[in-house]
């Protein structure tokens, strides 16, 4: 390999989730009962949208002066607890999409610097994996002189949008306000948008208290499943039971982490809970969450102690391999087939289910970690860096892998098996040259992405990709240590002489050579004569 080898990051065991939520569905609700959470939340999404629209027209000089100034405008209008809830998700929001523009603008800054960079150099010049080289054409080269013009005028306009602490954001999405445009592209009527457009506007959430009735005041879910909300002040006449509350007519159970809710809600601890509307479905959701205390992290060297499986994230699958406690593959490689096309729910499913079966597998082979790597294609999606390559970006940017990483620790943290992130750099290259042909028979075929698995395992053990460390240059025998890192220290007859195998050394050699050599047929060509010709037979000097 040509250049410098980068410095590789050290594993380290991925954090625990800090925090919980699950969902249930909002069953045998009243005409009634749809009416009221329809009317609550639109009201409170109006409440939301303006404080909304002040919180950005704040920008850099909002205070907590201001935040203050904001609750008690819209307290009156609903409710000292929903008015807490409103600002809080705004400056959630506002926080949100700052954050967005700083990542926008970092994008155009490097899209703007490959430009130039690949604009300098001649035409043709090749270029290598660290930096691209130049474009093929004259015509090329014109089209994105043109283009850098553009990306700069951008570039200048969101650096003074973000120094000025402008935002740009819609409540609702912007992919669904761009949808009024589109609607027979979307295969909906206007009415049908509408509703989905008004149902995504709504604000229907609220944040638990400790030590309040069943952890929240506003929206409270009862251990038996009843549901009541606490109505606006203008909406107060449509409460069903004292001190201006609703209760539903349906009840709920949440089947996932049930016991864990029910436990909070005894305990009278915090839970957030959102009412949310599914237009498609027509069904209604609620959704509990809560935090949870981040466990300590298992040290790395106890979570290897059992070995570990190493995992490599395809388009379509996970190649995953088990590894023992001295880096040695055992068993055969597993598959994980998913597809990621689709609606974000399916490839959300699909990316769920493959990792169930995951962890499954490796609870039966009682391994205590799973290694796979830190991935981040944020740089790798520009349009600037790969040019013309559309398949290849759009490849990687449907690899969810920031999202694999979170869900799979989310997942795992139930299991008792740790993640482990490693340092991707070189390891699909180094895992085919070192590894896909030794473990390739006539029985298993092994894959770059096999190899590659089995790469990342040996990287989180702290073991070196290739196969043998080679033995040192002034000593090439094992005065200096063991030639191989296949062995633990303790290992028993790791440094004895190599036992002695009957049968031949060699796959070229026939095993039954030594029985067949005597009745061969000769293989010297007649005139020529015998190297042994000058020596006597030993029967002729018998008596």
């Amino acid at each position: 390999m040509n250049g410098v080898l980068r410095e590789f990051a050290a594993p380290f065991v991925v954090p625990g989730p800090s925090g919980v939520a699950i969902r249930t569905r909002l069953r045998r609700l009243t005409a009634v009962d749809e009416e009221v959470l329809r009317r609550v939340g639109a009201h409170l999404g109006a409440l939301a949208c303006r404080d909304l629209k002040a919180r950005c027209h704040d920008g850099l000089a909002h205070d907590a002066e201001a935040w203050a100034t904001r609750k008690r405008e819209l307290t009156p209008l609903s409710s000292a607890r929903w008015a807490g809830a409103i600002t809080k998700a705004t400056h959630e929001q506002w926080a949100l999409a700052r954050r967005g523009a700083l990542a926008h603008l970092q994008s155009l800054q490097a899209g703007v610097h490959t430009l130039r960079h690949r604009l300098s150099l001649p035409l043709g010049q090749k270029g290598g994996k660290r930096a691209p080289g130049g474009y093929h054409s004259r015509r090329e080269w014109h089209a994105k002189s043109r283009r850098l013009h553009v990306l700069e005028d951008r570039l200048a306009r969101e650096r003074a949008a973000w120094q000025a602490g402008r935002v740009h954001v819609v409540r609702g999405g912007k992919r669904l306000a761009r949808m009024r445009h589109q609607l027979p592209a979307a295969q909906l009527t206007e009415p049908q948008w509408r509703e989905r457009w008004e149902a995504a506007r709504w604000f229907l959430r609220a944040d638990g208290e400790s030590g309040k009735r069943h952890g929240n005041e506003t929206i409270r879910i009862s251990p038996d499943g009843q549901v009541s909300l606490k109505l606006p002040a203008p909406l107060s006449n449509l409460a069903n039971a004292p001190h201006s509350r609703y209760v539903l007519t349906g009840r709920v159970r949440f089947a996932h982490r049930g016991p864990e809710w029910a436990a909070r809600v005894a305990a009278n601890r915090a839970i957030a809970y959102r009412i949310h509307h599914d237009v498609a479905r027509g069904r209604w959701y609620v959704t509990a969450s809560w935090q949870q205390p981040v466990s300590q992290p298992v040290p790395l060297a106890a979570a290897l102690a059992d070995g570990v499986i190493g995992v490599d994230m395809n388009a379509d699958h996970l190649a995953a391999w088990r590894l023992d406690v001295h880096g040695n593959p055992t068993g055969s490689p597993r598959r994980f087939c998913y597809d990621l096309s689709g609606t974000a729910g399916h490839r959300d499913a699909q990316l769920r289910h493959a990792l169930t079966r995951l962890l499954h597998w490796a609870r039966a082979c009682g391994v205590r970690a799973i290694a796979v790597e830190d991935l981040d294609f944020t740089a790798e999606k520009t349009r600037e860096k790969h040019g013309g390559r559309k398949r290849f970006r759009r490849l990687i940017a449907g690899l969810p892998t920031g999202r694999l990483r979170a869900r799979l620790t989310s997942m795992a943290d139930q299991t008792g098996i740790v993640v482990v992130a490693v340092d991707p750099a070189y390891t699909s290259r180094w895992g085919a040259q070192h590894w896909q042909k030794p473990l390739t028979s006539t029985t298993r075929r092994t894959t770059r992405h096999d190899a590659a698995a089995v790469a990342i395992a040996r990287r989180a053990q702290g073991y070196p990709i290739r196969r043998r460390t080679t033995p040192p240059r002034t000593h090439q025998s094992d005065g200096c240590g063991h030639r191989t890192v296949q062995a633990g220290g303790d290992a028993p007859g790791r440094e004895g002489p190599r036992r002695r195998l009957p049968g031949p050394r060699t796959r070229s050699v026939p095993p039954d050579a030594e029985r067949t050599r005597a009745t061969r047929t000769p293989t010297t060509v007649r005139g020529v004569r015998s190297e042994r010709e000058g020596v006597p037979d030993p029967l002729l000097l018998t008596d």
